[in-house]
């Protein structure tokens, strides 16, 4: 950071293109992986020669797509040291908002930004750093080329096919983004950087408009093969993919109406760079996420705080006992919070309707795995705990979700009563699968429901391997 600006030190890329690696099953090839894998060798060199405050990876669409992007993911984190994550769709439109926003002026005028990627392009309309409505639709270069050019021809009628094809994804998207309207148009990543710089060299101005780009595919047209595109300012490795990104850039301008577009430089590694920063200055994107799902299901504020202080306090008891870190309390703290929302719903399996909500909802600033743990704990925060609930998970990651679902669910217990005067002073300890819970002398006898809820999570906590002694 100087001056409150990002300065970047180093720069480095290498075009992997996984999407066009997804087989008909929407699997990963052999041959996408090792593609992968050459280029995450390359950065861990890189990572391993520096010293760094912090590492973010994120995964995109591919990944999301791909039935077996865990055997990849796997695979990357053991090269790169460090985790990786696969964010939503929304959630690369918001990071890719963010990137975009630190490079324009900060004026109050409503934008839309628009990033065609190799698997899919994001939509967003947003005010300064806030993003109001935003899209992921699943149209990008790489796939486009794959699905209309793969043979390499480039006709006419190819080009339309992929325009068409561009139209109809966008029908989703055109009433709600029309309705809500935006004064400038801002254009990001490769082939938007790519049109815009060609139409430059051609003299064409910064501005990229609808007649520039019948002008640029009339020009693209007059070659026959994909692969002998060629253009005064277009990179070797985009002449492939570039006849889609335009197809793809075309529809959007005239689904959308936009009359021009601007090119930004920010994008999503911008993006996610600020987010880091804003995370780091306590501006997380996250915390206004769950105060969000809070006041859209009607959660009881003071009895989620209630849940949550209790939560707290367990885990301070028995953190290094259970080598638990800050990110889980960070985790706890959110399930306490949420684990109530499936009430909006139904009071029978409530706790069922929360998992459900959360893993099937667009959280920003969660990234998929995040999301998944956090729909994990609230499902298991309560009743009986399903065998099958942790399976899937690492050993070591299903243990320590486990520990948390047992701080979570002796703080629910805890709870119960919505007396924060009648309970007293309290400790915990626990020693391997051993949990124990100190009351004063006495009390616990003389507050029978007290005792016969934590009879019950007694039992439920036996059936997973747990002992619970209260006294």
């Amino acid at each position: 950071m100087d001056q409150g600006e990002i300065r970047p030190v180093e720069r480095l890329g290498k075009k992997v293109q996984l999407a066009a690696g997804l087989n008909q099953h929407d699997e990963l090839t052999a041959e996408a992986m090792k593609r992968g894998f050459s280029c995450l060798e390359q950065f861990a060199q890189y990572l391993s020669g520096n010293t760094f405050q912090a590492v973010r990876v994120v995964g995109t669409n591919a990944l999301r797509k791909a039935r077996n992007s865990d055997v990849f993911v796997e695979k990357a984190q053991s090269i790169l040291g460090y985790p990786v994550e696969i964010i939503a769709g929304r959630e690369e439109a918001r990071l890719i908002y963010l990137g975009v926003a630190q490079t324009q002026s900060d004026d109050n005028e409503r934008r839309l930004v628009m990033d065609i990627g190799g698997g899919s392009t994001e939509f967003v309309i947003g005010e300064r750093f806030e993003p109001k409505l935003m899209e992921s639709l699943h149209m990008g270069c790489v796939v486009f080329t794959d699905r209309f050019f793969g043979t390499g021809e480039l006709s006419p009628q190819r080009f339309q096919s992929a325009y068409y094809a561009a139209r109809l994804e966008l029908l989703n998207i055109e009433q709600s983004f029309t309705r809500l309207g935006w004064v400038d148009a801002v254009g990001s990543s490769g082939s938007i950087r790519a049109v815009s710089g060609i139409l430059q060299a051609m003299g064409e101005g910064e501005t990229i408009t609808r007649d520039s780009l019948e002008m640029l595919k009339q020009k693209v047209l007059k070659f026959n093969q994909i692969g002998l595109v060629r253009f005064l300012g277009l990179k070797p490795d985009r002449q492939a993919i570039f006849p889609a990104g335009l197809a793809i850039l075309m529809a959007g301008f005239d689904a959308l109406s936009i009359e021009r577009m601007y090119y930004s430089d920010g994008a999503l590694r911008e993006g996610v760079l600020h987010d880091m920063l804003g995370r780091d200055r306590h501006e997380d994107v996250r915390e206004r996420t769950i105060n969000a799902l809070m006041s859209r299901y009607h959660v009881d504020e003071q009895q989620a705080f209630r849940v949550m202080t209790h939560a707290q306090n367990c885990f301070r008891m028995v953190s290094d006992a259970w080598e638990l870190n800050e990110g889980d309390l960070e985790l706890l703290s959110w399930a306490a919070r949420v684990c109530q929302i499936g009430l909006d719903i139904s009071h029978t399996q409530y706790h069922r309707h929360g998992a459900y909500l959360i893993d099937n909802s667009d959280l920003m600033g969660f990234s998929k795995r995040e999301q998944q743990q956090l729909a994990l704990l609230v499902r298991g925060h309560r009743r009986s705990i399903s065998k099958s609930l942790l399976s899937g998970w690492p050993k070591v990651v299903s243990r320590r979700l486990m520990r948390l679902i047992i701080l979570l669910r002796v703080a629910n217990v805890l709870s119960h009563g919505r007396d924060d005067d009648a309970l007293p002073e309290y400790s915990m300890g626990v020693s391997g699968s051993n949990i124990s819970l100190f009351f004063p002398d006495g009390w616990i006898e003389k507050h029978p429901l007290t005792a016969a809820n934590f009879e019950s999570e007694r039992s439920y906590l036996a059936k997973t391997g747990f002992k619970l002694v209260v006294t």
